[in-house]
C-alpha cells in the first residue's frame, strides 16, 4: 500500500488532472457544448498521462536536489525505487500516446510535442531559469489548445485567451516555486530568477504575474464571449489567487511559501471545475 501511494504521489495527481481538465475546457470552448462522452475521456487521458509522465521524470531526475529541497517525496524516502519510478514513465507514455493516436494524426503529434517539450525541459532546461519556465508555460496552455484540436478547432479565440491565462498562471507558479527552491537549486547551478535576483524579487515578480491574471480574467464577460453567471467560477478562482499572493508575499519560511502555491494551484483548478459543472447542469 505504501509503495501504491508513492507512485501515486510520483504523478502529482493535482497537476496532471488540472491539464485534463483544461482539456475539457478547451474542447468546451472551441464547441460551445460537451464534446462525445468518449472524445472527452480520451482527451483528458491523453494529457493526463503525458503530463504525469513528465512529472515523474522529474523526480527520476531531480534526485540530486530533491534530497535537500524534499526528502520527504517518494524516491528520496526510499518508497519508491528509481527504477519503479522509470517504469512507471514508460506506461504512462505509451498510455499516452495510444490515447492520442485514437483522437487523430494531429493530436498524437501534439502529445509528441508535449512530449519532446517536457522532456527536453528535465534534462537540458531545467536549470536555464526563465527560459525552462518558458518552455513549461508554452506546455500549460498547449493543454487548452490541445482540447481544440481533438474536436478540430485549435485557433478559436476562447481557447487561445484560456491557454495564456493557463500559461501566465503557471509562470508565475514556477518562478515563486524557484524562489521557494533556492538551496536546492545552487547545487545544479540553476540560473533562475531566484538565484539571479534573491528570493524577494522573485515572489515579487510572480505577485506582478498573478496581478495580470486577476485583470485579464474579467475580459470574456465583458467581450460579450460568457453570461454574468461565468463570474461566479472566475470570482472563486480570483480569489484563491489573491488571498495565496498576499501570503506568499508575507511568507518567510520555504515550507510556507509551498504550502500557499500549492493552494493558489488547486484554487485555479477548482474554479474551473466549478465552471464545468455549472455547464454540465446549463447553469
Amino acid at each position: 500500500m505504501l509503495k501504491l501511494k508513492g507512485l501515486f504521489e510520483l504523478m502529482r495527481f493535482e497537476l496532471p488532472f488540472a491539464a485534463g481538465i483544461c482539456v475539457i475546457l478547451g474542447q468546451l470552448f472551441a464547441l460551445g457544448f460537451f464534446a462525445p462522452f468518449t472524445l472527452s475521456l480520451l482527451a483528458f487521458f491523453s494529457v493526463f498521462t503525458i503530463s504525469a509522465s513528465i512529472l515523474v521524470l522529474n523526480d527520476y531526475l531531480d534526485l540530486e536536489t530533491d534530497i535537500i529541497n524534499a526528502p520527504q517525496r517518494p524516491i528520496p524516502s526510499g518508497i519508491v525505487s528509481k527504477k519503479e519510478s522509470l517504469l512507471l514513465t514508460v506506461l504512462l507514455i505509451f498510455f499516452g500516446l495510444y490515447f492520442s493516436y485514437l483522437i487523430s494524426i494531429i493530436a498524437f503529434a501534439t502529445i509528441i510535442f508535449l512530449l519532446i517539450i517536457g522532456n527536453l525541459y528535465n534534462r537540458f532546461f531545467k536549470k536555464s531559469g526563465l527560459l525552462g519556465n518558458l518552455m513549461v508555460i508554452i506546455s500549460v496552455g498547449m493543454t487548452f489548445i490541445f482540447g481544440g484540436i481533438s474536436v478540430g478547432e485549435p485557433f478559436n479565440k476562447t481557447v487561445i485567451f484560456f491557454a495564456l491565462i493557463a500559461a501566465l498562471i503557471d509562470l508565475g507558479e514556477e518562478i515563486a516555486a524557484d524562489a521557494m527552491d533556492i538551496e536546492g537549486d545552487k547545487l545544479i547551478n540553476s540560473k533562475s530568477i531566484a538565484i539571479k535576483y534573491g528570493r524577494v524579487k522573485a515572489v515579487k515578480t510572480s505577485s506582478i504575474i498573478f496581478s495580470i491574471v486577476l485583470l485579464l480574467s474579467p475580459v470574456p464577460f465583458f467581450l460579450g464571449w460568457f453570461s454574468f453567471i461565468y463570474l461566479i467560477p472566475i470570482g472563486i478562482m480570483d480569489l484563491f489567487i489573491l488571498y495565496s499572493t498576499i501570503k506568499l508575499i508575507k511568507s518567510q519560511q520555504n515550507s510556507e511559501g509551498r504550502k500557499f502555491i500549492r493552494l493558489l494551484y488547486i484554487g485555479s483548478t477548482f474554479g474551473l471545475v466549478i465552471f464545468l459543472v455549472m455547464k454540465m447542469l446549463k447553469l
